[in-house]
Parts: structure tokens; sequence; C-alpha cells
């Protein structure tokens, strides 16, 4: 009896650990701050153009309104999400977001009150962004004008709740692979760009049941909703030169004369037309090693 009380509370120990190891906000200091300084500001606004922050939280219905007042609906096998307003809104928006509250919501997935995200918003990508990158792009938003609207509510399947993203995210855990490094510079840059940054596998990366993305397949293309998103991996650009990917990336024309048309269209006028010609060189580079 005494034996398998001390199993029971080993146990119970043991569920007490999962959950918080699940469930715990993670340890973002609240000490930080948003810098003020126009450097900040500009190094911010390059980053929220390469981190095609426009392409979903863009005002619905106004394709060109640069306002992120969001409302962009995002068509996927668990639902519709909407792209919520990170306007400085106090009310609809992110007016009242701290420093803190930027690093929980885009390195770890977290709302301002520890609650999860749903993985429709990248945050596993931007994980990879450093602390005084968030903390600029942070500073960009708040200077914005303040756009009053609310997004709705995603429209999920019965069983999805926000905190079974814990769940998700442990398992996503568990299935993404260490980093790969590169010895090339330029490379290296195109990488961060490409899987970070600018979160090109999230939908060029087919997934499992789960949502999860097949990184044993990356950029292989994928569906999203019912739309077919193209593969930009190695074997589908064996044909493009480097010169190739540079242009398309600046202009959308692909090298049998034709311009691409769809959403990425929208991410070409949005964001990588705005990249540096340095920038666009490294995910060219980046997206032809080996070839």
């Amino acid at each position: 009896m005494k034996k398998q009380k001390i199993i029971l509370v080993a146990l119970a120990l043991i569920s007490v650990g999962i959950a918080y190891a699940l469930f715990a906000v993670p340890p973002v200091s609240s000490e930080v701050s948003l810098p003020t300084s126009e450097e900040a500001i500009a190094r911010g606004a390059y980053l929220v153009s390469a981190g095609g922050c426009i392409s979903c939280h863009r005002a619905e219905g106004e394709e060109t309104a640069e306002t992120f007042s969001g409302g962009f609906a995002l068509e996927t096998d668990f639902g519709t999400f909407y792209a919520p307003n990170i306007t400085p809104d106090a009310e609809t928006g992110i007016g009242n977001w701290t420093a803190r509250d930027f690093l929980l919501a885009l390195k770890h997935g977290r709302s301002p009150g520890g609650g999860f995200y749903y993985p429709a918003f990248p945050y596993r990508a931007y994980a990879g962004l450093s602390d005084e990158e968030v903390l600029d792009i942070g500073a960009y938003l708040m200077s914005l004008d303040a756009v009053s609207y609310q997004a709705p509510e995603a429209e999920t399947a019965s069983w999805l709740f926000r905190w079974t993203v814990a769940g998700w995210n442990f398992m996503a855990d568990r299935a993404q692979p260490a980093a790969e490094t590169f010895n090339d510079e330029l490379v290296a840059r195109g990488a961060y760009l490409a899987n970070n940054l600018g979160h090109c596998s999230e939908c060029h990366t087919p997934r499992n049941s789960l949502g999860i993305l097949d990184t044993s397949r990356a950029y292989t293309g994928a569906t999203l909703g019912e739309e077919t998103v193209e593969a930009i991996d190695a074997e589908a650009l064996a044909e493009w030169t480097i010169n190739n990917v540079d242009l398309f990336l600046l202009i959308g024309l692909k090298p049998n004369g034709e311009f691409v048309g769809g959403d990425m269209n929208d991410v070409i006028e949005h964001n990588t037309s705005k990249l540096t010609d340095e920038d666009r060189d490294a995910l060219a580079a980046y997206f032809k090693r080996g070839n």
C-alpha cells in the first residue's frame, strides 16, 4: 500500500512537472523597454517589411493599404484565422503592449496575459529573431497611427482550443531538427531570411496531419486552404539562375517571362521587393545552394 502511494505521488509530481513545462509563461524579463530612437524605428520598419507582416495584417479589402489593422482571413485545414490589428490602438490593437509583450508574442507565441496564439501566427519562425530585432519591430509598430478595428475571432474546429496549442508546441519542438549551419555568410543570411524573418517555409513546406511542418520535405510545395503553393526547393529551382531568383523577388518575373500571381504577388509587392539588394542576393544564394 505504501509503495502504491509513493507511485501515485511520483506520477502526480511528474504530471505537475509536465503541465508546468507546457503551460508556464516563458521567463521574459519585464525590465526591457522599447527603443524610441529614429534609428531603431527605421530598423523596425525594415524588419516588418522583410518579415511580411503587411501580407496578413493589412486591412481587409484594401490590398494596397498598409494600415496593419488586420482582418485578413487565412483559410487552413483547421479553420479560418483572422490576422489581428497590430496598430497602437489601445482598445482593438496593441496600444497597451510592453516590450515584454512583444518578446512573448514573437518569440514564444504567447499573449500578454500568457495565453497561446494559434500557430497561424508564425511565432516558431520568429523565435530565431534576436531580442533587439523584436524590440525594434515593436518600436516601429508603436510609431504608426492607431486604427480602431476589431478583427473577427478565429473560426476553428470544435475540438481545437487555445490551450491545446501547448501540446502542439511540444510535438513541434520534437519534430524540429537542429538548425543547419553554413560557412558562407551570404547563404547563412539567406537561411535566416527564409526560415526565420521571412518565414517562407510556413507556406512552401508541407505539413503533417497535425499541421506541423514536415522539414524532411522543406520547400517542396504545400496546400494552404484551397490554394496550391509552389515548390521552391533545389529541384524546383534547378533551371533558375541566381539572377532569375533575384529578379523574381524584385518584380515577380519568372524565367519563362511570366509574372507571378495570387498571394505571392502581394508578398513581392509589399515585402521582398523592399529588401536590400544584398538581402535578395542572400535569399537567392540560399535557395540556389548546391545547384
